[in-house]
């Protein structure tokens, strides 16, 4: 039986599949490993992870591709891909070209569809552009990436028809402070709250206090810790694996839950340490301008 999540318009898998660095970086695309991305993405929907991220810039469009060629010959209605549009494409006209041109390399359209990043562009003109592009097919439902309450809000009074449904920002044991502002908004509202860099590029991987509570449940690590974030009801996170072994590891991440007494144990450990150091150490493994 698959880990679902239940919002007020969809049903998606607990655990979302990410794929920044996949076919490329920032803006380049890289095809030296395609088969391998594939398979990747094909084992993660095999495994029910069915939430797919991805975004325009992510490979100058190529993870798309990659998204869309992996995705054939499964069951469409069962998988949810979310892609982002970049913020200088933000106007009216540029987001109707870019969501166009992402329904193109997907082959198929777009369940979810965020501004990547807050832009310069009065945000009105994304959002009547959003609404238009679920009139015309291209886009079921849209979001916003990287925003305050006040930004989501802000976008909330621009809308005549829609509703906005999800928000993706960075959230993980070790980087918190969306608990009391965005995250805290999403489970307001209902919203689903997509949760970047969880594993804060492995780190948490390796931290030996979640391993310690993984070994009751036969656990790792890192199936730990996408766990305590699954508990929470409206937090998709998103993890990317480009090794099937890794794949492996993150599905099993999902199918059981962690007691209330371990989650609050995970949970007053990470408040009480600091971890100063790994925060530094996983910023700079970033470097990056997103997600």
């Amino acid at each position: 039986m698959m880990d679902v999540k239940k919002f007020k318009y969809f049903t998606v898998s607990s655990l979302a599949f990410g794929t920044w660095r996949i076919g490329g970086g920032y803006w380049y695309a890289s095809h030296d490993k395609d088969k391998e991305w594939i398979n990747a993405i094909k084992r993660a929907i095999e495994l029910g992870i069915r939430v797919i991220d991805t975004a325009e810039m992510y490979g100058n469009g190529h993870a798309e591709e990659l998204v869309g060629e992996a995705i054939k010959g499964f069951n469409r209605e069962e998988i949810f891909i979310v892609s982002k549009v970049w913020p200088s494409h933000a106007d009216y006209d540029n987001v109707i070209k870019s969501a166009k041109n992402s329904f193109k390399r997907l082959n198929t359209h777009i369940d979810l569809y965020l501004l990547h990043a807050p832009s310069r562009v009065p945000i009105c003109k994304t959002m009547k552009a959003f609404e238009k592009l679920v009139d015309e097919g291209i886009i079921r439902f849209f979001g916003l990436s990287n925003f305050d309450v006040e930004g989501i809000e802000n976008a909330k009074y621009c809308l005549s028809k829609y509703e906005i449904v999800a928000i993706q920002n960075h959230y993980s044991l070790l980087y918190r402070e969306d608990e009391r502002k965005a995250l805290a908004y999403a489970e307001r509202n209902g919203l689903m709250y997509m949760a970047y860099t969880p594993l804060e590029n492995g780190i948490l991987a390796k931290n030996e206090f979640l391993a310690n509570i993984g070994k009751k449940y036969g656990k790792t690590a890192t199936q730990t810790a996408l766990n305590w974030y699954i508990c929470r009801n409206n937090l998709i996170p998103i993890v990317k694996a480009s090794k099937i072994s890794h794949v492996e590891e993150n599905a099993g991440a999902m199918g059981w839950r962690l007691s209330e007494e371990d989650w609050r144990a995970i949970d007053e450990h990470f408040r009480e340490k600091s971890y100063f150091l790994d925060k530094i150490v996983s910023t700079l493994k970033s470097m990056r301008p997103w997600s």
